[in-house]
């Protein structure tokens, strides 16, 4: 599968007690240039990614979507190529919500599509539920503001690991059985989702994560899912719920509560998917393409 490079640019946010540099990826005609057809991008999409995860998980989304949209894909601090965090209490949702906001004023834009998967959307919907939002539309991709117990278990037992292995191969098949319930990929499908995930250090190889993003979770879910209803409730803009038809973080029961309350967001599943749709099948990449503006406002 071919995937052109998209453009590497950082921002600097700050915290309670230091500045750090957030890495993002841009796809597309940047802000007051042309799309390839020679007309403006019908808007801004900003994509953001789960828990341990980056930006480049969205290539496949994002390198279709840039022929009409310009799209921004950030590693969150603590990721991919974002700087790591000396005090990992602050890798927690309000500080994430904190450097987007930072991102969208870098961006020089007033409104954005938002797309965010699992921590990503929960980021989205925080910050959709402000009052001022810069969101317009607002896609959640498997998660919602209540979150099963089984899933934050699931991810509760690997997160903050740290292995090493002795080469990439090694590192891909345990990626493999780790990321089973993101349904079935091809091996180039695969290949999409690894290559900016496995990071060479030395001659082992390992994830391109802060190991230290576990502390807040493991100190804030406790094994348990908070109550985001009154967040959730509070969005007046246009919301798509995708959902993994297997997901164990997102109920079938609250993504139809998400139907018929707050912004009654539409619901697409998926069958054979479990947490999290990763947006690379072309059923997937439809589901949020129809739901974005086809024309200029």
């Amino acid at each position: 599968m071919q995937i052109p490079e998209p453009r590497l640019r950082h921002v600097t946010c700050a915290s309670a007690t230091s500045l750090h540099r957030m890495a993002y990826w841009e796809w597309g005609p940047q802000q007051g240039t042309s799309n390839r057809f020679g007309a403006p991008p019908l808007g801004t999409i900003v994509c953001v990614h789960g828990l341990t995860r980056n930006g480049r998980d969205f290539d496949a989304l994002a390198a279709h979507l840039s022929s009409r949209w310009r799209v921004v894909c950030p590693d969150i601090v603590g990721r991919g190529q974002s700087d790591r965090l000396a005090d990992p209490r602050q890798y927690v949702v309000p500080q994430y919500v904190a450097d987007c906001v930072t991102l969208i004023a870098r961006l020089d834009v007033e409104r954005v599509t938002w797309v965010g998967t699992s921590m990503g959307g929960l980021i989205g919907m925080v910050l959709a539920a402000l009052p001022g939002s810069p969101i317009e539309r607002l896609v959640l991709n498997d998660i919602g503001p209540l979150l099963d117990t089984d899933g934050l278990a699931r991810i509760g037992s690997y997160v903050g690991q740290d292995p090493s292995f002795a080469s990439r191969a090694q590192a891909l098949a345990a990626l493999r059985e780790l990321m089973r319930s993101f349904g079935p990929h091809s091996d180039e499908q695969f290949e999409l989702l690894a290559r900016h995930f496995l990071v060479q250090r030395g001659d082992r190889w390992g994830y391109n994560y802060d190991p230290n993003i576990a502390v807040p979770f493991r100190e804030t879910t406790g094994g348990t899912a908070g109550d985001l209803w009154p967040f959730y409730d509070a969005i007046k803009c246009p919301t798509l719920v995708l959902r993994g038809a297997e997901s164990d973080l997102l109920s079938e029961a609250t993504a139809r509560q998400m139907t018929e309350r707050g912004p009654r967001a539409e619901l697409v599943e998926f069958a054979g998917v479990g947490h999290a749709p990763t947006l690379i099948a072309a059923e997937q990449i439809e589901a949020v393409e129809r739901f974005l503006p086809q024309e200029h406002a």
